[in-house]
């Protein structure tokens, strides 16, 4: 017996001899070689990560701030900074030496917390006492260059590699692209008539910015700024003649345009200080004449409805606020490939024109449960179910965003007055034309695609659609950035319990089932009550009669087993929550060392077995 237990000792030993001798192996041999093997390749970088780190210009310090005290009881901020760390450690490892990571941990009263402070970092206070947690990264080149992201949010885990890719491209890139916008919208930040305060930039707006040189174009101005990369138009109403001739010979000359138009912008308020303002709300937009040499027609009179996407379900399904999922969008476009859902609302469509020059590509489009309606009945609508009264789908798909590229015609016959005619451009020429054309100003409003919440004290913006990944990717794309675009949003590191999920889900449905019985029963001994009150009559109307005592009594006996019910509902949830819990545990604490044990004993079998059989061909030898 002593003799086994020894070798089974030894066999645990020169197990664990074994691993640390391939460990030390693999890290001086193999220069650290590591296989992903998480079901979401974590820890594996995309293709677009790789090239923006191997096209590298500028060499990128990445500065990464982590409150080690202040972070001991947040089990989930503590996870998601460890995740963090070994992501830049990947970034730091494929950059050649270009990109280096460095992490600080900013103590109270430090010169670490002097440092986060004046990088911008957000100090978040936790516990009690109000201690500072720092959870951010700062980044800078060679040229001074600085940006930050002031708290990293467990939230956006998802994208967290492509902000990062982002960062060090920006960073290593120094020379900025330039982007002029024309806006008739308030997507900057600035003072706010109507509510006499502060108004925040939308949060498209400030991921362009981070991304981009942005020159704001007055859109009554007269003529562009000369060194423009791109042009973006967001709700160019009634702009002059002269700008739309910039417009049109900055296209012909192969200039990037991105335009949103808008049958009923809801974003436009009119200007508070006209009395008229009320009529200009919701005005349309178009980039008529423009749009014809282009090949493709606006109506600003139309909204699309569609009972498919349409937001909400049954009555309340409002056929005129689009979620456009990826069955709508274009997978063959970088622009609009891989994305879950962009929202829409009063939006037109962009009708593709017999006999065009271009090329034009569908990026979104409807489903086919869909049709045009007039937009004074999206404008007073006094419910969503007023909409549905009388619409009949078509079975058309309709365009709401095209890219159009190939030859195109100005619409200009020849330059206006006070403009060089020598320099005027009838055509693109085979050079081509590069647009992209939404017909939805409002995809670009925070409320459709981002919320603010609460978190440890700071407002945490969240993103429930993709309106800003498709505006990003569509100027990336113009730009001629392919990288960033391919760069895929990641899986959360957290696994689900789907199991659970599942039982929850399961139990809500059943205790729904039983609340509505519940009601419906109510209702019904509610109208039996008013049918005895108002078969009586005289002066004990205020006094129950022995049978509305006893429908009464009734009920409250029934809503008591009801009530029962539901309880009953909810304890066999946690009940079976609770067993799977048990299982869980059992395989992890007891399942996985057996097997180790389990293990060993064969081995060792297999090695007494081995010696016995090498011990018995010597005897037969002698």
């Amino acid at each position: 017996m002593q003799k086994k237990s020894l070798y089974f000792a030894g066999s645990l030993i020169l197990l664990l001899v074994l691993f640390a001798s391939l460990s030390l192996l693999s890290s001086r041999l193999l220069g650290g070689l590591r296989l992903d093997l998480t079901e979401n390749q974590l820890y594996t970088l995309s293709p677009g990560t790789q090239n923006i780190l191997e096209g590298l210009e500028e060499p990128v310090n990445l500065y990464l701030f982590f409150s080690e005290e202040a972070s001991r009881d947040l089990p989930h901020i503590r996870s998601y900074a460890k995740r963090v760390e070994e992501l830049l450690a990947e970034l730091a490892s494929r950059s050649d030496g270009k990109v280096k990571v460095q992490r600080i941990d900013p103590e109270p009263f430090s010169e670490e917390e002097d440092d986060a402070a004046r990088y911008g970092l957000q100090a978040v206070p936790v516990g009690a006492s109000g201690t500072s947690l720092y959870l951010g990264l700062a980044a800078t080149n060679t040229l001074d260059d600085v940006q930050t992201m002031p708290f990293l949010q467990p939230s956006k885990e998802k994208f967290l590699e492509y902000d990062l890719a982002k960062m060090v491209y920006s960073l290593g890139h120094p020379e900025r692209k330039k982007i002029g916008m024309i806006s008739n919208l308030p997507l900057t930040a600035g003072y706010d008539p109507a509510t006499q305060a502060m108004r925040e930039e939308w949060v498209v707006y400030d991921q362009l910015k981070q991304l981009f040189t942005m020159e704001t174009v007055s859109p009554q101005a007269t003529e562009l700024p000369e060194d423009l990369d791109m042009l973006v138009l967001v709700h160019p109403r009634d702009l002059p003649e002269s700008l739309m001739y910039e417009i049109d010979q900055f296209v012909m000359a192969g200039g990037h345009l991105l335009a949103f138009m808008d049958p009923m912008a809801e974003a436009d308020l009119g200007d508070p200080n006209d009395p008229m303002a009320a009529m200009q709300a919701g005005s349309s937009s178009t980039l008529d004449p423009l749009l014809a040499g282009w090949g493709v027609a606006f109506d600003t009179q139309k909204a699309i409805g569609d009972l498919q996407f349409g937001a909400g379900s049954g009555a309340n399904r409002h056929i005129g606020i689009l979620s456009v999922p990826g069955e709508g969008m274009n997978e063959d476009d970088v622009v609009s490939a891989d994305l879950q859902a962009v929202n829409f609302s009063s939006v037109g469509w962009l009708e593709l024109l017999d006999g065009r020059t271009t090329e034009i590509e569908v990026l979104v489009e409807s489903s086919e449960n869909a049709a045009p309606f007039d937009v004074s009945r999206l404008r007073f609508a006094s419910s969503p179910a007023e909409l549905l009264t009388g619409f009949n789908p078509t079975g058309d798909r309709y365009a709401m965003a095209v890219r159009i590229s190939g030859e195109a015609r100005s619409a200009f016959e020849a330059a206006p007055e006070g403009v060089d005619a020598e320099k005027h451009l009838a055509s693109s020429g085979e050079n081509g034309i590069n647009v992209m054309l939404f017909a939805d100003t409002d995809i670009l409003t925070d409320r459709l695609w981002v919320q603010k919440q609460p978190f440890l004290g700071q407002s945490i913006i969240n993103a429930f659609a993709d309106n800003g990944n498709i505006v990003v990717n569509a100027v990336d794309n113009l730009l001629g950035n392919r990288d960033l675009i391919s760069i895929r949003t990641r899986a959360s590191s957290g696994r689900p319990f789907d199991r659970v999920n599942d039982l929850q889900l399961k139990a809500e449905q059943e205790y729904r089932a039983t609340e509505e019985r519940l009601q419906q029963e109510l209702t019904e001994t509610e109208r039996k009550l008013t049918e005895l009150q108002a078969a009586r009559s005289g002066d004990d109307l205020l006094v129950l009669s022995d049978e509305q005592q006893a429908e009464l009594q009734r009920f409250t006996d029934r809503k008591l087993e009801i009530r029962r019910d539901l309880r009953q509902v909810q304890h066999d949830l946690q009940s079976e929550i609770n067993q799977l819990g048990t299982r869980l545990k059992l395989i992890n604490i007891a399942l996985v060392p057996l097997l180790v044990i389990l293990i060993a004993g064969l081995y060792s079998l297999r090695r007494r077995r081995q010696q016995a059989r090498s011990s018995a061909q010597e005897t037969g030898k002698a």
